[in-house]
């Protein structure tokens, strides 16, 4: 998945990043609520993770203006108050959910993975392909009756395609996926990634497509 995080708290927001970052995941980091609007005109994001107190203006507003431009990511408010009018305030707004700071990041994941289910974004069991099993949540790989651990981005990237069996995705949308603005790679690194799961799956009936100019696509072979 690909979260912005929009905090001003930038102890908070390195220690978010790097959890993320563990995790397999890509998060972006904006500071205030300017850079949040210019990443989000850039990137489509899986989730939006909004502060409500933030240098430039209050991130309530943000949210309703997201809200009232039929934007459908899922946001989740960082929030410093535990008043209920407040909570209710924000789910009235338009917030998927809220989390009260300060918070244990085990925490903050659960809440992520409630709100994805409830949009059928993740679900919980595991995805099957042709003779293929994937669970994106563990990362578990299944192919020919044996089970193989993919790597955090091996596992980030083939969930970009059981998402959408048969869907191109080019380079520059998969490096979207798993690759933050602050890291500097080249669209290389995709096919070194999608080579690693080409050999993964070489004894399936499935198989990653190269569509010459356009990109991948995954596809069945019988």
């Amino acid at each position: 998945m690909r979260f912005l995080l929009v905090e001003d708290n930038l102890k908070l927001a390195k220690a978010l990043c790097d959890r993320f970052a563990l995790e397999g995941h890509v998060a972006d980091h904006a500071e205030c609520l300017s850079d949040a609007e210019t990443a989000i005109r850039t990137v489509a994001y899986d989730m939006i993770l909004l502060d409500i107190m933030l240098p430039d203006g209050d991130g309530r507003e943000f949210l309703r203006h997201h809200r009232a431009k039929h934007d459908p990511t899922p946001v989740i408010v960082l929030t410093a108050r535990s008043e209920v009018s407040d909570r209710v305030g924000l789910l009235d707004l338009g917030a998927d959910d809220y989390i009260t700071k300060p918070f244990d990041f085990s925490e903050l994941q659960a809440r992520i993975r409630a709100v994805m289910r409830r949009l059928g974004g993740v679900a919980n069991n595991a995805k099957t392909y042709g003779d293929v099993v994937f669970d994106s949540t563990t990362g578990a790989l299944v192919v020919a009756g044996a089970t193989e651990q993919l790597r955090n981005r091996e596992m980030r990237l083939l969930e970009v395609f059981f998402a959408a069996p048969g869907q191109i995705f080019s380079k520059s949308h998969l490096m979207d996926r798993l690759f933050s603005f602050s890291e500097e790679v080249s669209e290389n690194a995709i096919e070194v990634y999608v080579g690693r799961l080409r050999r993964k799956l070489e004894a399936s009936s499935v198989a990653i497509e190269t569509v010459r100019g356009l990109g991948y696509r995954m596809v069945l072979t019988s």
